[in-house]
């Protein structure tokens, strides 16, 4: 299996983190892939990383803005919502995408974690604002204090947007977002998440991006845009003792 790291976060020594590729196979059961192919993935991923697979918490994505605060009972029964955040060390968290930006979350001094689905919809709505309120209010974390990740997506040079998204976009005033080249628009969800991460109070130094665009690197990611019928690669991160 093949993942890749943040730089940022593989400094903390607390924590246990990947972003996954297309070798490491289909991690979603609602692609139409075999069950039994997709709980090998699931149990080939724990194994590598050094997670316990039924710790692990992944989410009924919806493109929503909502975050959920993690319990006991979310292994046995997906939560729906776009964004996880948790503050116990037996629990690995799972955004899966192919296309849609795969954010981690890390708050090194109140030991706090989060990941988080962000697509067109979950930029256009500020999930992240979400995500950083929810680390203030239930953990007490610091924006200052909290580490962003963001993995693989689909970049400005493929997301081509039909004009009633571009329209939306200027009533939102995410216009600077936007490129038109040869009478089509297009969209860069990126540039919109790291102002909404600024305008949080994350300071700059503490975001990374991957530059890589999904569906540029089909042979590394799945991408619904390029291939449409896809698997679903993840980002992970677990706190540890």
């Amino acid at each position: 299996m093949k993942f890749y790291y943040s730089e940022k976060l593989s400094s903390f020594t607390n924590l246990l983190h990947a972003f996954t590729t297309k070798d490491s196979g289909n991690l979603a059961f609602h692609v139409g892939d075999d069950e039994t192919d997709v709980q090998k993935n699931h149990e080939l991923l724990a194994k590598e990383l050094g997670y316990e697979k039924n710790s692990l918490v992944h989410m009924q994505q919806i493109h929503s803005d909502i975050v959920h605060v993690v319990t006991n009972e979310d292994f046995k029964t997906p939560p729906t919502c776009d964004a996880l955040v948790t503050n116990k060390t037996d629990k690995a968290l799972m955004v899966m995408v192919a296309d849609c930006s795969p954010i981690l979350f890390y708050d090194d001094k109140k030991k706090v974690i989060a990941a988080a689905h962000a697509g067109r919809a979950g930029a256009f709505k500020n999930i992240v604002n979400n995500v950083v309120e929810k680390m203030q209010t239930e953990f007490g974390s610091n924006p200052k204090d909290i580490h962003v990740s963001i993995g693989a997506s689909i970049g400005v040079c493929c997301y081509e947007v039909g004009s009633e998204i571009y329209d939306e976009a200027k009533i939102l005033g995410f216009e600077y977002a936007m490129q038109k080249r040869d009478g089509s628009f297009y969209l860069d969800v990126g540039t919109i998440l790291k102002k909404q991460l600024l305008s949080c109070g994350i300071k700059r130094e503490n975001i990374e991006f991957c530059n890589d665009c999904t569906c540029c690197n089909t042979q590394k990611y799945f991408s619904y845009r390029a291939e449409a019928k896809t698997g679903r690669f993840a980002g992970v991160i677990q706190l540890t003792l």
